[in-house]
Parts: structure tokens; sequence; C-alpha cells
């Protein structure tokens, strides 16, 4: 299963290396991922397959605190729900 991963929240040292770290503890692969900072904001898009490792709840759980931990908002979403959202 895969799903869309973003985080948004103040730029500081540490973010892509806490929120990576939370995703391999649970045996989630990182398949594409785009990150930019745009006036002291950080923003990243991450595409994850979760294989049979996490539910997109659970994960959604774990990254929620990872967030709060590192000061930004963490979003989780399932990769046809992200993808229904943007069809026109």
């Amino acid at each position: 299963m895969k799903a869309i991963v973003s985080v948004i929240g103040k730029d500081k040292s540490g973010i892509i290396a806490k929120v990576s770290t939370a995703l391999a503890e649970k045996n989630v692969n990182i398949e594409d991922i785009s990150q930019t900072i745009v006036q002291g904001n950080f923003t990243m898009i991450m595409m994850c397959d979760l294989g049979e490792n996490i539910s997109v709840a659970e994960l959604a759980g774990v990254l929620d605190k990872t967030g709060k931990e590192a000061g930004v908002i963490i979003r989780v979403q399932h990769e046809d729900i992200f993808n229904a959202m943007h069809t026109l």
C-alpha cells in the first residue's frame, strides 16, 4: 500500500532526519521525495510504500507524535485518496 506523507513547518535542522527515522523504524520505504524551503517555511512531500507493515491510520499516529516533537505538521493520506482529490 502506498501513502503520501506531507510535512509543513518552520525550517530548522533535523526535520528530515526525524521523519525518515520514524518511517525506517516502521519499515516504511520512501520511494520519492521532494522538499523545499520558502521564506523560512519547510515543506516536504514523500511517496511511501507501507507494504503490509503498518496501516495508514497507524502511520498517521506515529508521525503525528514525530511532528509534535519536531515542531511540524505531518499528514498521511492513502495514495488513492490523494489521487482522487487531485483528479479533474
